[in-house]
């Protein structure tokens, strides 16, 4: 495996995004943070692809940022986006997270950025940064109470024990459960699935989803009206339709 610190694949229409320091737990440096940055500005700028998949290489998914480097003077954040690159704003596209044997600290964090999440079933999640009397504050407690109840955010954040998948899955974290080993193929088929979806459509309903949360009941329909209204009336809308009543699969143009 080449040395990259982070590595991209085209899979069709979706961007397969590597951490690639096994020796390191993946750790998270400035090389680290560039590449991630990098990738998710081809994933966005890049109408022919439709979502990302982000993995670690190895054994692990990422046990956030490295320490080492960090004491040296690296600081591994993007001035836009944050830590890792993604952080702080997360991607417009779909990102699936394909997690095995551990996603700790910033490493989840990583993780929490993406909208949905695959792990093995020996997989372990947790943000111990109080057990060295830090605070998780790369985004987790935020998303973490967006996701699951606030109570067990609140008991993650608070004993910084990790849970897991099993317990992930349990309370909404976690999306699908693999074999141990098998992380990356089953977040590559759930990206299959969403892949074979009209891109404009898959995009749109995202925005919504992630924006609504503070809407009002009235604000909700006028907002999704602004951003499902240009889909209604797109080509690929009408290319859908047209492949339904032909029976056949629909050639997506993204416009």
């Amino acid at each position: 495996m080449t040395d990259q610190p982070v590595l991209v694949e085209r899979r069709g229409a979706v961007l397969v995004i590597t951490i690639n320091r096994p020796d390191q737990r993946n750790a998270v440096n400035k090389a680290v943070s560039d590449g991630i940055g990098a990738a998710i500005r081809q994933l966005e700028d890049d109408d022919t692809l439709t979502l990302g998949v982000l993995t670690g290489a190895g054994k692990g998914f990422c046990a956030g940022m490295d320490l080492a480097a960090f004491a040296k003077g690296e600081l591994p954040f993007d001035p836009e986006r944050g830590f890792a690159g993604m952080a702080q704003q997360r991607p417009s596209k779909p990102v699936i997270a394909a997690v095995e044997g551990f996603a700790v600290a910033g490493g989840l964090e990583i993780a929490l950025c993406a909208d949905l999440l695959v792990a093995a079933s020996d997989a372990r999640l947790g943000i111990p940064e109080v057990k060295r009397s830090l605070v998780a504050a790369g985004g987790a407690l935020r998303r973490l109470p967006e996701r699951i109840p606030l109570g067990v955010a609140m008991e993650m954040a608070l004993t910084g024990d990790p849970i897991t998948a099993a317990r992930g899955y349990e309370i909404g974290l976690i999306n699908v459960v693999s074999e141990p080993g098998g992380a990356l193929d089953a977040a590559l088929a759930l990206a299959d699935r969403i892949a074979g979806n009209g891109p404009l459509g898959v995009a749109a309903s995202k925005r919504i989803l992630q924006a609504q949360g503070d809407w009002t009941e009235t604000e909700f329909w006028e907002r999704q009206g602004e951003i499902a209204g240009p889909v209604l009336f797109s080509e690929d809308a009408r290319e859908g339709a047209t492949a339904f009543k032909e029976k056949r699969e629909p050639v997506w143009r993204g416009r």
